[in-house]
C-alpha cells in the first residue's frame, strides 16, 4: 500500500476487520503523505465470498498479497491448502468479472524450491516445489494455490493477465507495531532466544524491494504471464545474519548467537522441537535462488541485504520489539 500511494495510485485495500482501518491509516500517514481520498478500505475475507466484487470494482490492477496462515501447527494440510487455493480463485473470479487488466499474485519461494534433492545451482522461476514430497503445509498451500491460479487464468480468465512474485525470506522495517512472522528470527536473536543458529542458508530480501517488484510486475507489459523471484544476492546462513547484527549494532545485538548448531544435533532436536521440525527439509542445506529474470525483464534491483538486516533490527528496537 505504501509503495502504491507513494507512486500516486488510488488504492482500495481489504481488511478482515473494519476496526483495523484507523490504525492502518495512522501507520501509513506516519510513513508518507497522501490524500485520504486516495485510500479506501473495505471488508473482505479470503475464506468467505462476500465483499470481493466490491473490492475489485472499477480497478485496473489487483495485487493479491495475502494468504491464510495459522498461529498453531495445522492438524492437516487442508487447514491451509483449501483456504489458500479457494481464496486465490475468489480474487481471480472477481477480478475477471470486473474487467481488471492484471492480477499480481504474491506467491513465495516456498512454491519454487522446496522438496527437491540437494543441488549446486540456484533455483529459478522454472522450478516448482514438489508437493508429493514431505514438505510443510504452508509451502504446499502456496504451491497448490499458485498452480490453481495459473490454471484458472488459462482456462477461464478471459482477457485477465496474471503475474506472480516469489519472495524469499522477507526482512525490512516495520510499518506499525505488528509482529510479522518473517521478522521473528531477527527479533529472537536480539532477545537472546536463539542460543545457536540452525544450520542452513536461504535467500533474503527487503520488503521495500518486494513492493517495488510488485509495482513493476503490475504495469510492465513484459511481466504478463511470468513468475519473478525476489532475492537480494545469494543465500545467507542464519549465522551470517547474526554476524551482521553484531557488526552493525554492536552492544545492542550482544544477545545474538555466535555459533551454529551441528547438523546432526539439529536433526535430532527437530524430533522434539516444533520450530526445527518445520525446518527439517532445510537443515544442512543452502537454498540459493536468483533474481536474474526480474533484473533482466523489469529492471529490478535489490538493496544490499546487510543494510536490510540493520534496518530490520533498528525498526524492531524502535518499536520496543526485541529488547
Amino acid at each position: 500500500m505504501l509503495a502504491l500511494l507513494d507512486a500516486g495510485h488510488t488504492v482500495r485495500t481489504t481488511v478482515r476487520s473494519p476496526q483495523r482501518e484507523p490504525a492502518l491509516r495512522s501507520w501509513l500517514h506516519a510513513a508518507t503523505s497522501f490524500d485520504d481520498e486516495r485510500l479506501t478500505v473495505v471488508r473482505a475475507d479470503l475464506e468467505h465470498p462476500d465483499g470481493w466484487d466490491d473490492a475489485v470494482a472499477d480497478c485496473d490492477y489487483v495485487l493479491h498479497v495475502a494468504s491464510p496462515t495459522l498461529r498453531h501447527t495445522p492438524g492437516g494440510d487442508d487447514e491451509l491448502v483449501v483456504p489458500a487455493r479457494e481464496g486465490v480463485l475468489r480474487v481471480l473470479r472477481a477480478a475477471r468479472d470486473a474487467g481488471v487488466r492484471r492480477v499480481v499474485l504474491t506467491s513465495a519461494f516456498g512454491a519454487v524450491g522446496i522438496g527437491h534433492p540437494p543441488r549446486s545451482t540456484p533455483f529459478t522461476e522454472e522450478d516448482w516445489t514438489d508437493v508429493d514430497s514431505d514438505i510443510p503445509p504452508y509451502q504446499r498451500s502456496k504451491t497448490l494455490a499458485e498452480r490453481a491460479a495459473w490454471q484458472f487464468v488459462k482456462e477461464e480468465g478471459g482477457t485477465l493477465e496474471l503475474a506472480a512474485v516469489h519472495p524469499v525470506g522477507v526482512l525490512g522495517p516495520l510499518l506499525g507495531p505488528d509482529d510479522p512472522p518473517s521478522l521473528r528470527l531477527v527479533r529472537r536473536m536480539l532477545e537472546g532466544r536463539v542460543p545457536a543458529c540452525p544450520p542452513f542458508g536461504m535467500g533474503f530480501v527487503d520488503v521495500r524491494d518486494v513492493a517495488d517488484l510488485h509495482l513493476r510486475a503490475m504495469t510492465d507489459p513484459a511481466a504478463a504471464g511470468e513468475r519473478f523471484l525476489a532475492v537480494a544476492g545469494h543465500s545467507l546462513r542464519v549465522l551470517d545474519i547474526a554476524r551482521i547484527l553484531h557488526e552493525r549494532l554492536g552492544e545492542r545485538a550482544a544477545k545474538a548467537p555466535t555459533r551454529e548448531l551441528p547438523v546432526r544435533l539439529a536433526r535430532a532436536l527437530s524430533i522434539v522441537n516444533p520450530e526445527l521440525r518445520l525446518l527439517r527439509h532445510q537443515l544442512g542445506r543452502d537454498l540459493d535462488a536468483t533474481s536474474a529474470k526480474a533484473e533482466r525483464l523489469l529492471g529490478w534491483r535489490a538493496r544490499a541485504i546487510e543494510d536490510t538486516i540493520q534496518d530490520t533490527a533498528e525498526s524492531l528496537l524502535a518499536h520496543g520489539i526485541g529488547t
